[in-house]
C-alpha cells in the first residue's frame, strides 16, 4: 500500500473517497468538479477500464484539463463517443448500463432523497433552486449513487423539504413500490465530516466512517437525525500516495480543487 502523505485539503480526501466506490469496468455518470476528479483518480490507479461519461452526450471521455462543464470542449477530443442528453438518458441509463451516478444537493435526507428544487414550502419558498438536470435519471436508474453533501444541519435533513431525486424515499421497499429498478439506490453519502453508508434492512444512513480530525460524536452531534453508527467505524484511509499524484501531477495540476475549501468543504 502507498504511503499516506499528510498534507492533503479536505476536497482531496472527499475525492479519493468516490474514487475508492468505482471499480473497473464500471461505467461513471460523472459532472464537474468533485465527480469528475473522483472518477478519474479511480481510472488512473485501479480502474482503467471504468467508462466516463457526460450528462452533454461525451462517452470514455479522457480530458488533459478539469472541465468547465459538462459541456467543456476538453472533453471531446480521444472519446469514444459525441452524442447528447437523449442517448445518454435513454441508451444508457433507461437501458440500466450505468453502474455508478455521482450527485450533489442543496438538501440531502437519510434515505438519501435529494433537494435541488425548493427550501421551505413550496408554494411559499424561502429560496428557489435550480431543479432536477439529470440528476432524477440518475438517482432513479443509477446500479449505485454516490451523493457529494457538506456535512451540517442544512444541508441535511432528517427529509428533505421537496423530493427532487428519489434516494429509498421513505423506507424499505418503496423504490420498488414506485417502480425503481431492484438493487438500485444511493451507496454513499461522502461529507466533508464523514463517510455515511445506507442499511440494507432500514435504509438509513448511518456513520461507516469519520475522516481524520473529526470524531464520532462531532458527526453525530452535525446530523439532523439519529444517526447510527457503525459497530467497526473507523477513521476513514488518508489519500494515498499515488492519489495525491495522479490528482497534483495529472489531473489538475493547478489546484482548481482548492476552490471548494471556499464553498466550505473544510
Amino acid at each position: 500500500m502507498s504511503a499516506h502523505p499528510t498534507d492533503y485539503i479536505k476536497p482531496e480526501l472527499m475525492a479519493c473517497c468516490g474514487a475508492r466506490e468505482i471499480s473497473d469496468g464500471d461505467v461513471v455518470i460523472v459532472g464537474t468538479g468533485f465527480p469528475a476528479m473522483a472518477a478519474n483518480i479511480a481510472k488512473y490507479t485501479h480502474a482503467p477500464n471504468a467508462a466516463l461519461m457526460q450528462e452533454s452526450g461525451v462517452y470514455d471521455a479522457r480530458p488533459l484539463r478539469p472541465a468547465l462543464s459538462v459541456g467543456d470542449p476538453c472533453l471531446n477530443p480521444g472519446a469514444a463517443m459525441i452524442a447528447g442528453l437523449v442517448e445518454v438518458i435513454g441508451m444508457f441509463l433507461q437501458g440500466g448500463w450505468v453502474d455508478v451516478g455521482f450527485l450533489a444537493g442543496s438538501q440531502v435526507d437519510k434515505y438519501g432523497n435529494i433537494n435541488t428544487t425548493v427550501i421551505g414550502d413550496y408554494k411559499n419558498p424561502k429560496s428557489r433552486l435550480p431543479g432536477s438536470g439529470g440528476a432524477n435519471p440518475i438517482g432513479s436508474l443509477a446500479k449505485k449513487v454516490l451523493i457529494i453533501a457538506l456535512h451540517d444541519r442544512r444541508r441535511l435533513a432528517e427529509r428533505v423539504d421537496f423530493m427532487t431525486t428519489p434516494g429509498y424515499i421513505d423506507g424499505p421497499g418503496s423504490r420498488e413500490k414506485w417502480g425503481l429498478p431492484p438493487q438500485t439506490g444511493p451507496k454513499v453519502i461522502i461529507t466533508n465530516k464523514a463517510v455515511l453508508g445506507f442499511d440494507t434492512l432500514t435504509k438509513e444512513a448511518y456513520l461507516q466512517t469519520y475522516h481524520p480530525g473529526t470524531s464520532v460524536d462531532e458527526v453525530v452531534k452535525l446530523t439532523p437525525w439519529d444517526l447510527k453508527v457503525a459497530d467497526d467505524v473507523h477513521e476513514t484511509e488518508p489519500p494515498r500516495e499515488e492519489e495525491l499524484k495522479v490528482m497534483r501531477e495529472i489531473l489538475d495540476p493547478h489546484r482548481m480543487i482548492r476552490i471548494y475549501e471556499s464553498r466550505g468543504y473544510v
